[in-house]
């Protein structure tokens, strides 16, 4: 493999590259202010040294939320054709990242192919195929070898990877802590039953803790960015911020000031499932643990009960865990809980975790964000229909809803038709009229 200065080294010397100033486009922060959080480690820039693309993203604090669509086979529906449609409708969407998360058919061959059609960053969880190919290999997910374990992740590295999510956190410590917690759930997190399930069939640590130096050096060859997993995340709200999940918390903590030592990106992913009452106090508490780290949440999903809503559940959460400093959203899809997600239910989930991330950029940052909001605002005053389609979050909905709603001959929508409260009010009301103004 071709010798490349290493990013961090690169940022530490002043030098930044065209695409973290092609990242820097739109954000509220000056590329030189992104480079130096990405060097103190409390934001990443997630493009793998062996990859060129067209819409290269950096994550964490100060910056816009970024959205994350997963998409991937299972082995019951193995098409490559359908992934590579849901992963046009995510882009097109405006999901800033994409997961591919196959476990079925040949995964090598998905993972590649999504890879050259990406024109974002990619991630992928390794330890789902070396746990598939142990399955095959040894007949069992249990009797995979630290090896290949490792090997995995330097494939995926290799092939062009940009971050991936790695369940080091799940320790025989955080095990035991789990063991204590009467959880309704147990683990939810298919990397996490892996690895739990390995540690207690091999009365072992787990490798990709205990050889973390390891992770480390593949990080570094390939600027991989690591995104340490949260294999212990609640599945259900009653389990959420008890003694499993904090534990690994306090690992992961560990773990980002280790790879910061090594130059090597970290992000931090966490819950899960988590009431709405909790959602702040768990995003302060990774926050404070990991040091700052970028931390990229899945919703939370905020109640048990909406199986086929819970875009939406996901959504509430969200915009909550964002306003509250949460810098990466994982979409939820409306399939969530029920089964692999439809290239409509792709579309809808980015749409609506885009909507969460940009209400909690709206609360962190009003004066850079809410200039979008003024927009459409001053579009609906001046009843400019087809600038607000231009503005709304997903034009293609907004576009076909207001052709259905217009009215022939009149300018409001079939809501308020004549009585229509901005063209009344209009008349009577000179556009140089102001609140506060004695007239």
């Amino acid at each position: 493999m071709e010798e490349r200065t290493a990013l961090i080294e690169m940022l530490k010397r002043g030098d930044v590259p065209k695409p973290l100033e092609q990242a820097a486009e739109g954000e509220p922060l000056e590329v030189e202010e992104i480079a130096s959080r990405i060097v103190d480690g409390t934001a990443v820039f997630t493009l793998n040294s062996l990859r060129e693309l067209e819409r290269p993203c950096a994550i964490g604090r100060g910056l816009r939320t970024k959205v994350n669509a997963n998409i991937g086979t299972s082995g019951d529906r193995a098409d490559l054709a359908f992934e590579l449609e849901k992963l046009d409708t995510a882009v097109e969407a405006g999901a800033d990242t994409v997961m591919d998360l196959s476990t079925g058919g040949d995964i090598d061959a998905v993972r590649r192919s999504v890879m050259e059609h990406s024109t974002v960053p990619v991630g992928t969880v390794p330890v789902y195929q070396a746990a598939i190919e142990a399955q095959e290999k040894h007949g069992s997910i249990v009797k995979m070898t630290a090896d290949e374990m490792f090997e995995a992740i330097e494939r995926h590295a290799a092939d062009g990877v940009d971050f991936v999510t790695v369940h080091c956190g799940v320790t025989t410590k955080a095990l035991d802590a789990l063991g204590k917690t009467g959880r309704i759930a147990d683990i939810v997190s298919r990397g996490g039953a892996f690895l739990s399930g390995w540690i207690l069939y091999n009365d072992r640590e787990n490798p990709l803790f205990a050889d973390f130096d390891r992770l480390l050096e593949i990080a570094r060859r390939y600027e991989l960015t690591l995104s340490l997993g949260d294999g212990f995340r609640p599945g259900a709200v009653a389990d959420a911020t008890d003694s499993a999940q904090v534990q690994e918390l306090i690992t992961l903590g560990e773990l980002v000031a280790r790879s910061r030592e090594a130059d090597v990106q970290a992000m931090v992913e966490g819950p899960g499932h988590v009431p709405l009452s909790q959602v702040v106090e768990n995003v302060k508490l990774a926050k404070d643990i990991c040091r700052g780290a970028p931390f990229y949440v899945l919703g939370p999903l905020v109640t048990d009960v909406a199986p086929g809503y819970d875009h939406i559940v996901g959504g509430i959460g969200g915009a909550l865990a964002s306003a509250t400093g949460a810098d990466y959203l994982c979409y939820v899809t409306p399939r969530e809980h029920l089964g692999l997600p439809e290239v409509e239910d792709v579309r809808q989930g980015v749409v609506v975790t885009r909507i969460a991330a940009h209400a909690g950029d709206l609360a962190k940052n009003p004066g850079f964000f809410m200039k979008w909001d003024n927009e459409m605002s001053q579009a609906r005053k001046a009843l400019d229909w087809d600038r607000q389609v231009e503005l709304s979050i997903d034009p293609v909905r907004s576009g076909g809803v207001m052709a259905e709603c217009r009215v022939a001959d009149e300018v409001g929508c079939t809501m308020c038709g004549e009585f229509c409260a901005m063209k009344f009010i209009a008349e009577y009301i000179g556009s140089e009229f102001s609140l506060g103004t004695d007239t």
